[in-house]
């Protein structure tokens, strides 16, 4: 059998585009903000992670181009080797400081900061209780590490009692969660989660790339949320979006990072984050601190469109968070949605199976601190306009 032969037999993709309703790799044609040009036409942006706005900060630009000037492109090599900038280590104090976690590293990506941790941290023999909505980049960690990974139902506290229950006494444990889940918009139930870790000798790690700059006091994140960030043992987050950049983190005691940054495969064998990146990340970071009401203000327009998109009759799934699905139920009708509202000037992502069940399809909306109430306003009724249509 020729190894290619399945490439003919996938043929979704291309179905999609036959029909008229092939909703990916848009071509971008400005910077990403509230508005952008996408293929030649003003669309308003409710599908990015561009939380706190400051993609287009002038203080984090032009922390980048410094950089650039400073350090030049990029690293070519590992942060193990040759790849180690001041800048690097300056970003991982400042982080440190900011979570309350004395060990921090960062990794070139955030989908590599999940490889690169849990492949270090579980290993055979232990065991990976998993919420069966975690993120991709998770459920690849836990293939890497070569620990038993067992899911648990999503937001089940009672089905994680009952399969941390079923580990053997002498097994390493180590329960992992989104803080916020990228595609529901709810938040982990981080207090039962670290009640359960305790009785049952269970480490926890929060993948917080959804939380940081969202939630918590002054945006720390899910952990701070429910004060709770001494109980638990790892955080990663990312920094592609409230930090307006690319590249990841893991936050922890020192002895963990440590080990991590002598044991992770992913880590020691990529290249570190480009000069631009991490500057770019740290004047983020700094931004954030100097300006909390940041995350008041991503709260007022987040609730400000719960409201109107309940108020026009749209059935939402319900969260605290900047992201609020809006339920279009079947594929082909939430396929059929979000082009129609891609062409009526308004940017949303399509979440389909395996991502959800077959009938509960939704479109992913999302929004930014720097969004403007008459900005979502004419979205919303675009919405609204093109769902009654459908």
């Amino acid at each position: 059998m020729d190894i290619f032969e399945k490439f003919s037999k996938d043929t979704r993709a291309k179905e999609a585009l036959d029909a008229g309703v092939y909703l990916y790799f848009h071509e971008l044609q400005s910077r990403q903000d509230v508005e952008v040009v996408m293929e030649g036409k003003r669309r308003i942006m409710l599908g990015s992670n561009n939380y706190l706005g400051l993609t287009t900060s002038p203080e984090v630009t032009d922390a980048a181009m410094q950089a650039i000037e400073t350090y030049g492109t990029g690293c070519s090599g590992s942060r193990f080797l040759n790849g180690t900038l001041a800048l690097h280590l300056e970003l991982e104090r400042e982080l440190a400081d900011f979570l309350g976690k004395p060990g921090v590293i960062t990794f070139s990506t955030g989908f590599q900061s999940n490889l690169g941790i849990i492949s270090a941290v579980a290993g055979r023999g232990d065991y990976i209780l998993c919420d069966r909505e975690n993120h991709a980049s998770i459920y690849d960690g836990c293939k890497l590490s070569s620990a038993k990974m067992v899911r648990y139902r999503h937001g089940d506290m009672a089905d994680l009692e009952r399969r941390l229950q079923s580990v053997p006494e002498t097994a390493g444990i180590l329960i992992v969660t989104d803080g916020v889940f990228s595609m529901g918009g709810d938040i982990a139930k981080l207090p039962d989660i670290v009640t359960l870790a305790r009785k049952y000798g269970a480490r926890v790690m929060v993948d917080d790339a959804h939380g940081l700059g969202v939630i918590g006091r002054g945006g720390r994140g899910t952990a701070s949320y429910f004060g709770l960030e001494d109980e638990v043992d790892i955080i990663m987050g990312t920094f592609s979006k409230s930090l307006a950049s690319l590249g990841g983190y893991m936050a922890a005691s020192e002895e963990t990072a440590w080990y991590v940054r002598h044991n992770s495969r992913p880590f020691i064998f990529s290249a570190s984050i480009p000069p631009s990146s991490a500057a770019a990340a740290l004047a983020a970071l700094r931004h954030l601190r100097a300006h909390p009401e940041l995350v008041d203000r991503l709260a007022h327009i987040s609730a400000y469109a719960r409201e109107g998109l309940t108020a026009r009759g749209l059935a939402i799934r319900p969260s605290e968070t900047p992201i609020v699905p809006i339920y279009t139920y079947s594929p082909e009708r939430t396929l059929r949605t979000a082009k129609a509202l891609y062409d009526a000037g308004v940017y949303v992502n399509s979440v389909l199976p395996p991502a959800t069940a077959p009938n509960e399809c939704l479109l992913r909306t999302s929004y930014m601190a720097s969004m403007t109430e008459p900005l979502l306003d004419e979205a919303m009724d675009i919405i609204r306009d093109v769902l009654a249509t459908l």
